[in-house]
């Protein structure tokens, strides 16, 4: 994770993991909402009319954990919101909840589509902004489950969309026409009243869908989409720009571009390939027609966090005739899974044993490649870390989590869709 300087921050506390029957046990649509941890969480450590009051979606996830943390060490008050669903055992999700309970993040144990509970934590936080990171993810997984997509990524968001909107709406004067402490006072008026936050939202690359020109870029067309879970992202961006329209919530979209790092997902093909190559199980590796490699812009969780923060801290404030716009976040450079695999073999110690199998029919796209020109631009986004570098962060912390594969058995044993 990283501060606003780009740097690392030290390891995270080591907490005791959680079993598989005490993740089913927890797991319910919403739990009771502890109103003084909330209070006490949206308390920003930070002062000034820039102080930042941020729910922050899908929190015990993979970017929301590390987002969040980062949000909360530079004195935003972060209040987070999970369900701690089992699309991959919830116990690395608890493990991730612990580490930002520890910090003083509290999470929100509650379903997206649960309104009267999210509509009670906006009466209790004055949000300033609204970080959402919470879906469904994954794309093969949608074969098998669809309705899981249509809960979460659908009416999940509209649910959201909905709270926010009845928020009430702050009226901010131009700029040009105020002395800026006058601006300041402004600003200080709109944070201590409740208003309509700024939405910041997780989009996916999965949106360019079966586009065959790269790298992808914001404008081109994303009316093809290859899988549920892209058909779904690409609802958001059209429902968010909807909302942006008719109720001028200020909406920012974030195509994500295949994410990787320390207390990463199960189901991403760099955390199975790491499990089986640890036990000595074979690895299978998608190929397109005719034998082709698949290729993948590898993206790094420390430059998607910067992202993500960059993209909070420029996004102009909600008001009739506000902006609504996306973004690619990515690495700009894709490597094919061959050569991604013999990097994972390196930092591991270990040779994996290779099958090559065709790629099944569940949606899987063969290459992806982000055009970040624009977020460079605009956001002042700037990815630095290389594969080899980033792989070697996540089998540090791999070793280091799993003891050598001696703890936690739920994880280690996951099979991902």
């Amino acid at each position: 994770m990283l501060e606003q300087n780009g740097q690392s921050h030290t390891p995270m506390v080591e907490v005791s993991h959680s079993s598989r029957a005490v993740a089913q046990e927890e797991e319910v649509k919403s739990l009771p909402i502890n109103h003084e941890k909330i209070q006490q969480s949206c308390t920003p450590k930070a002062t000034g009319p820039d102080a930042k009051v941020i729910l922050v979606t899908g929190a015990g996830g993979f970017v929301g954990f590390h987002t969040a943390m980062a949000l909360h060490r530079r004195g935003d008050g972060v209040l987070g919101y999970d369900n701690f669903n089992e699309y991959y055992p919830s116990t690395l999700k608890r493990d991730r909840q612990a580490q930002l309970e520890l910090a003083g993040v509290h999470v929100v144990d509650a379903d997206l589509i649960d309104e009267a509970v999210m509509s009670e934590v906006f009466s209790i936080c004055r949000f300033t902004h609204v970080l959402h990171l919470a879906a469904q993810a994954g794309v093969r997984y949608a074969v098998k489950n669809p309705q899981a997509y249509v809960h979460s990524n659908l009416a999940g968001f509209v649910t959201l969309l909905e709270v926010i909107r009845h928020q009430k709406q702050k009226s901010v004067p131009g700029a040009g026409a105020l002395k800026e402490e006058e601006l300041d006072m402004i600003k200080q008026k709109a944070r201590d009243t409740p208003g309509v936050p700024v939405l910041v939202y997780a989009s996916s690359s999965s949106v360019y869908g079966l586009n065959t020109k790269v790298p992808f870029s914001e404008t081109d067309r994303v009316d093809r989409p290859a899988s549920l879970y892209a058909a779904t992202k690409k609802s958001n961006e059209m429902m968010a720009h909807t909302y942006n329209n008719i109720y001028g919530i200020s909406t920012t979209g974030l195509r994500f571009f295949t994410v990787y790092g320390p207390y990463g997902r199960p189901d991403m093909a760099y955390f199975s390939f790491t499990n089986a190559i640890m036990a000595g199980k074979p690895i299978k590796i998608f190929q397109g027609p005719g034998g082709s490699e698949l290729g993948r812009d590898f993206t790094f969780i420390d430059d998607i966090v910067a992202g993500c923060v960059a993209a909070l801290d420029r996004a102009p404030p909600s008001t009739p005739g506000v902006r609504n716009t996306v973004y690619n976040l990515g690495n700009t450079h894709p490597v094919n899974v061959s050569d991604f695999v013999g990097i994972l073999e390196t930092h591991l110690g270990k040779e994996a044993k290779r099958e090559y199998v065709p790629m099944p029919e569940t949606g899987d796209v063969l290459m992806t490649h982000a055009d970040v020109s624009k977020a460079m631009d605009e956001l002042g986004y700037r990815p630095s870390t290389s594969l080899t570098v980033g792989l070697e962060k996540f089998v540090k912390w791999y070793k280091s989590y799993y003891k050598g594969g001696t703890l936690h058995k739920d994880q280690l044993n996951y099979k991902p869709a």
